[in-house]
C-alpha cells in the first residue's frame, strides 16, 4: 500500500469523527484506529494489520529519570525504531526548547517497515527528548516531555 494512501488515511481519521478505519488492497490491509487517553490498545494482530496510535499520556508532573526536567510526556504509541526527522539528512521535526501545536508531527515510529508519525496531542514547549535518534522503543516509552 502506497505511503500517500496510508497519510490520507491518517488525515481522514483525524478529521472525521470516527475512531477506527480498516482498508484492504488485495492481500494487503491496514488498520487505523484513535483511542482516547487511558483507553487499552490491543496491537497484535495474525495478520498483516497494522494499528496506528497517537496519543499524550498526561502525567503529574514529576521528574524524569535523569531528574532534570518536569512535565507531562509524549509516550510512545507503539514497538518501533525512533527517528527524530523524516530522513537521515531532514532536520528534526522538534527540538530541545521549539514551541509544538496540537496535531504537529514530532517524531516517526518505524515498525514492520511502515513509517508512523507521532504527533502532539496538545500544544506546549519541547523540555526535553528522552530518546536517541534510530533507537528502539516500546509501547508506552516517554519519547518527550511538553510543558
Amino acid at each position: 500500500m502506497d505511503l500517500r494512501k496510508i497519510k490520507k488515511l491518517m488525515e481522514l481519521l483525524e478529521q472525521s469523527g470516527i475512531s477506527e478505519i480498516e482498508v484492504k488492497e488485495g492481500e494487503e490491509s491496514i488498520k487505523l484506529s484513535r483511542t482516547k487517553k487511558n483507553e487499552n490498545v490491543s496491537q497484535h494482530s495474525p495478520s498483516t494489520t497494522q494499528t496506528l496510535e497517537s496519543s499524550v499520556i498526561n502525567k503529574p508532573e514529576s521528574q524524569t529519570p535523569q531528574g532534570q526536567t518536569k512535565g507531562d510526556t509524549i509516550d510512545s504509541p507503539m514497538v518501533g525504531t525512533f527517528y527524530r526527522g523524516p530522513s537521515p539528512d531532514s532536520k528534526p521535526f522538534v527540538e530541545k526548547g521549539q514551541e509544538v501545536n496540537k496535531g504537529d508531527t514530532v517524531c516517526i515510529l518505524e515498525a514492520m517497515k511502515m513509517m508512523n508519525q507521532v504527533t502532539a496531542e496538545r500544544s506546549g514547549i519541547i523540555k526535553d527528548i528522552l530518546v536517541e535518534d534510530a533507537e528502539p522503543v516500546e509501547f508506552g516509552q516517554p519519547l518527550f516531555i511538553i510543558e
